[in-house]
């Protein structure tokens, strides 16, 4: 076959051909982001689920696990109106744990008087941990440990007081006798210290008594060491509160950073020259104005004239970082929650009052 001469292009041919391929690059772009935004979200997809895998369950388990703070309202009010049956009694409570154990437990370690270095000044802490100031406190006594289950055990079987909601039958679940008791509002840890002949700390009390005199960031030293603590999901629960004796503060006090989150004596205010905005320290609460708001879930924060709780330690689902013994938490006196716990302290003078 023949060919003849090449026809020139038109001015038209090459503007047809300019389209054809302007529409073939934008394709070419449009499916390189496409796949792109693909990737990202299965990989964000696949983080998800090693989110959940670590914070959540299978529902079929549903049953077996007690859920954030505010949730199972059922059991919550089983519990508050005295429905559940079973317990224990004081006899009962008492054969829990051998003479040795209940000594131990109920040991309490004096903190001398003196300053000490309180809150923080580092650029990258919450701006409730500043800034760092020194505090002068008179000699006190704190639990060695966080109160366990079979203290508390004992409390709620010599008053009748409401027994923590993932007491199935108002027992202790099976082998957490020594774990720290969860679940507890700031009202029942101070009904429990009331019992007790004792007071919750302060969370200058808190501190300083991980603290010791230079000033630490942990009970053990400045640098975190994941080996001395129950923090981040490493065990995922709670773990008995003898179980780290590496991370003793100096004056010997154990689990001041880390397993739970424990109530303190104090409300939650700025400190002295703090410049944190003062809405952080200000009670808030969830609240969907319209039936629009509840369908797509959307709620915002309104300001209500309730204090927070102050909460210090970090727990076993907390950010490491968190567990910084100059770090705050806080929450309102009625929540409860399974990372919530708490500890006893007293005037010197009553430090070694016989226990109930």
């Amino acid at each position: 076959m023949a060919f003849g001469p090449k026809t020139p292009a038109t001015a038209a041919d090459r503007q047809q051909r300019r389209k054809i391929l302007s529409a073939v690059l934008v394709t070419c772009i449009g499916v390189v982001m496409i796949g792109s935004s693909l990737h990202v979200v299965q990989l964000g997809a696949g983080r998800m689920a090693d989110m959940r895998s670590l914070v959540s369950y299978n529902l079929k388990d549903e049953a077996g696990h007690i859920r954030a703070a505010g949730e199972e309202i059922q059991l919550h009010e089983q519990h508050e109106e005295g429905l559940v049956k079973g317990g224990y009694s004081v006899e009962a409570a008492e054969q829990l744990l051998s003479r040795e154990q209940w000594e131990d437990l109920a040991t309490m370690v004096t903190i001398p008087a003196g300053p000490f270095t309180m809150g923080t000044s580092l650029d990258r802490a919450d701006p409730q941990d500043k800034p760092e100031h020194k505090v002068d406190l008179p000699q006190y006594a704190i639990d060695k440990y966080p109160v366990t289950n079979a203290q508390y055990a004992r409390f709620v079987a010599a008053t009748g007081h409401r027994p923590p909601s993932n007491w199935k039958s108002g027992r202790i679940p099976a082998g957490m006798e020594l774990h720290p008791v969860t679940l507890v509002t700031w009202y029942d840890a101070q009904a429990y210290a009331k019992w007790a002949h004792k007071r919750l700390p302060t969370e200058a009390e808190y501190e300083k008594a991980g603290r010791g005199a230079d000033g630490r960031r942990w009970p053990w030293g400045n640098a975190m060491d994941p080996k001395r603590l129950n923090t981040y999901y490493t065990v995922n629960s709670t773990t008995p509160v003898t179980a780290y004796p590496g991370g003793a503060s100096p004056y010997g006090v154990f689990d001041l950073s880390g397993n739970v989150d424990e109530w303190t004596e104090s409300d939650f205010a700025p400190y002295p020259g703090s410049v944190a905005p003062t809405i952080v320290f200000l009670g808030k609460v969830a609240v969907q104005d319209s039936a629009q708001d509840r369908n797509l879930k959307i709620s915002e924060q309104k300001i209500v004239k309730r204090s927070y709780k102050v909460l210090r330690g970090g727990s076993w689902k907390s950010d490491p970082f968190s567990t910084s013994l100059f770090h705050r938490d806080n929450a309102f006196a009625n929540m409860t929650s399974d990372f919530f716990g708490f500890r006893c302290a007293s005037n010197v003078d009553d430090a070694h009052h016989p226990q109930p």
